[in-house]
């Protein structure tokens, strides 16, 4: 699918947002969450790099800018509703502005756990 044709296709909130979720390529381990316009999802397409938009600073920015903690698009794709992305990298470094591995690493919740039986 082109790169035109992803972003017609791509259904964004009524914000004019996507959500995007970033998974190591090779462990498909969940590193993070993050939101995408129209054109940060035609940058993170086309350049090979992931660019979000920043809800709080109103900006671009491109993961790994300024922490060196780059990540490299392998793949990309639409779920079944083009609503959400999720995207495949190579994440060099902590993937989390925290400075861990991943934005869940030590948050971990209490749930009741149901078994399949």
């Amino acid at each position: 699918m082109s790169t035109d044709d992803v972003l017609d296709r791509a259904v964004f909130n009524a914000d004019g947002l996507l959500p995007a979720i970033i998974q190591q390529w090779d462990t498909n381990e969940v590193l993070m969450l993050g939101w995408m316009d129209r054109e940060a999802l035609r940058r993170t397409l086309t350049s090979g790099r992931v660019t979000f938009w920043s809800r709080s600073r109103k900006e671009y920015w491109r993961k790994g800018d300024t922490s060196g903690h780059v990540q490299f698009v392998k793949r990309a794709a639409l779920d079944c509703d083009d609503d959400t992305l999720l995207v495949s990298v190579n994440q060099v470094g902590a993937a989390c502005h925290t400075g861990t591995r991943t934005c869940f690493d030590g948050r971990d919740v209490d749930v009741v756990v149901q078994t399949d039986d």
